[in-house]
């Protein structure tokens, strides 16, 4: 089903074409880079949070990591991840097909700006089996401007 909504969402907004379903699980990382073909940080990979009784969700790059500090000056509050086993409920998508797209109504996205070091990245379409192509620039121009912010850090 949320690959369903998720496929609609990018077809209204002329992206649907951009999908690959593969045959084998890209529910991780390094997964999807194996699948796709590129590289680990090329991933956008997509972190839920609970911040008081709303769920964020945080696009960053495949190496990026979730600073403490960077976050809890963005947002005010320590991070703490969305349960696992609340995820879809929180979302509408299971885990390991977590994306920005299509989400349940109150679900705010960020993109960090660890994104922006790439031309193209590969986000999850709503499934553990399927990704999207997408530019940091069209990521913006559907999550807005304001959506960027910079709470990870990458490795040295």
């Amino acid at each position: 089903m949320a690959y369903e909504a998720v496929k609609q969402y990018l077809e209204e907004r002329g992206l649907a074409d951009r999908i690959t379903v593969h045959k084998t699980t890209s529910d991780t990382v390094e997964h999807a880079a194996a699948l796709i073909g590129c590289r680990p940080e090329e991933i956008a990979k997509t972190m839920g949070f609970l911040l008081d009784d709303t769920a964020i969700l945080i696009v960053t790059s495949g190496d990026a990591k979730i600073a403490n500090a960077k976050y809890k000056e963005r947002f005010g509050k320590k991070a703490k991840m969305i349960p696992w086993d609340a995820v879809e409920d929180t979302t509408g998508h299971e885990p390991g097909g977590v994306c920005p797209f299509a989400l349940k109504d109150g679900v705010k996205v960020y993109l960090d700006r660890s994104l922006l070091r790439f031309e193209t990245v590969y986000a999850a379409a709503g499934t553990a089996n399927s990704t999207v192509r997408v530019t940091p620039a069209e990521l913006e121009k559907l999550f807005g401007k304001d959506a960027w912010v910079d709470v990870c850090n990458l490795p040295e």
